[in-house]
């Protein structure tokens, strides 16, 4: 197939519609069902990318979550503990494959913002896999293979119509990439910047000690970064992103986004939200909205008379400030990447509320001493890769 036509682009009024090779040349992907959109695509393609370098990078299976061309979450396929399966909605699945355990992982951190995502897996799809995606809410996915009855599973969702798309894993792209904007194409090299642990080798603070899983998380965080539209920051810990600001002007609003995320995934681990009493009938999508409003400044929305009877079976206590604070000051050992160096030191400042102890960052700000000097006051270790990670 050397082109596919599209329903449309961006958006209905954008018309004609396709993807092709520019050289004739055959499409790298066959799509097995449904008829996957033009940013499907763009979020299919910027996902594979992710997940196969998170692949090359760890050794362990990957998996991510796309919305609007960003990632809403980003996993290797780590065992699940008990706490993380429960409130990621899977721990009525049993022991989970590798696999799936990813995409458990970067579904879940920002359950929210993935509804209706794009998957992209590094691996051949399974049936653990399958059956996980076939209960959320999603546009589709791709992958480089489909076991059998993982394949059945997914023809089956949204009435027949999900999108499942197999990519040939030994294509290699040109290396030189073309945008047309306003008439006037751009031409640029690929990003083919290699992420590993000498990537963190130059470590500016005090601390100079970076564990193997801080090498791994920022390993993640970067390669997370290198497919996210910038500026970006992006929180991790253990295997999975845990906090994604994406597509902010100011660095200290992308922080403060991403470090709100990772505060969340946190506090839903709390035992007051683990014990909030849901009614019987509540659907998924209704639940994690809930859970989004109780925790946040908002929570009167699901609390006042009138609404909280539709959602609980009796009305929980507020959860304090004071008592949210106590409970994130648990969280630690979070690692943080950043696409571009930190101008200030307030961006530090709101990491080390969420757990921050490992930092990678490019360096090079005319403030990379007040960088520093914050994060020695929090013993945390930085690494400066001289590398800037914008994506666009």
């Amino acid at each position: 197939m050397k082109e596919l036509e599209l329903k449309y682009g961006c958006n209905p009024n954008q018309k004609p519609s396709r993807i092709y090779m520019a050289d004739g040349g055959e499409l790298p992907i066959q799509v097995l069902n449904g008829r996957p959109g033009y940013i499907n695509f763009l979020d299919a393609f910027n996902g594979w990318q992710l997940v196969s370098e998170l692949k090359k990078a760890t050794g362990l299976p990957a998996a991510t979550s796309f919305k609007h061309v960003s990632p809403a979450g980003a996993a290797v396929g780590m065992p699940l503990t008990e706490t993380l399966a429960k409130i990621y909605w899977v721990d009525d699945l049993g022991e989970l494959s590798p696999l799936a355990s990813a995409y458990a992982r970067a579904r879940g951190a920002d359950r929210m913002s993935s509804f209706g995502d794009f998957i992209s897996l590094s691996d051949v799809c399974d049936v653990d896999t399958a059956r996980l995606i076939k209960r959320e809410v999603s546009d589709g996915v791709i992958a480089p293979g489909y076991e059998p009855e993982a394949l059945d599973i997914l023809k089956a969702k949204k009435n027949g119509n999900y999108n499942v798309i197999q990519i040939d894993p030994e294509y290699v792209p040109e290396p030189l990439e073309h945008k047309d904007v306003f008439g006037i194409t751009f031409e640029q090299g690929r990003n083919e910047l290699k992420i590993d642990d000498e990537f963190f080798a130059n470590v500016v603070t005090e601390n100079k000690e970076l564990t193997e899983q801080a090498k791994i998380d920022l390993a993640i965080s970067m390669i997370t970064l290198k497919y996210t539209q910038s500026n970006s920051v992006c929180f991790v810990k253990d295997g999975q992103a845990i906090g994604i600001g994406a597509g902010q002007q100011s660095r200290i609003h992308c922080t403060r986004l991403a470090g709100q995320k990772a505060d969340n995934w946190w506090l839903r681990q709390s035992p007051q939200v683990m014990n909030l009493p849901f009614v019987d009938s509540i659907r998924r999508a209704d639940r994690d909205n809930a859970i989004d409003l109780y925790i946040g400044e908002d929570y009167m929305d699901v609390l006042a008379d009138g609404a909280w009877q539709a959602i609980f079976k009796e009305k929980p206590e507020v959860f304090t400030r004071e008592a949210k604070r106590e409970w994130l000051d648990k969280l630690e050992n979070v690692a943080l990447g950043s696409d571009a160096f930190f101008p200030f030191g307030d961006n530090i400042e709101r990491a080390h509320r969420s757990g921050v102890k490992y930092i990678a960052q490019p360096g090079g700000s005319v403030r990379d001493d007040n960088v520093i000097d914050t994060c020695n006051k929090y013993g945390m270790a930085m690494a400066f890769t001289g590398l800037r990670l914008f994506h666009h």
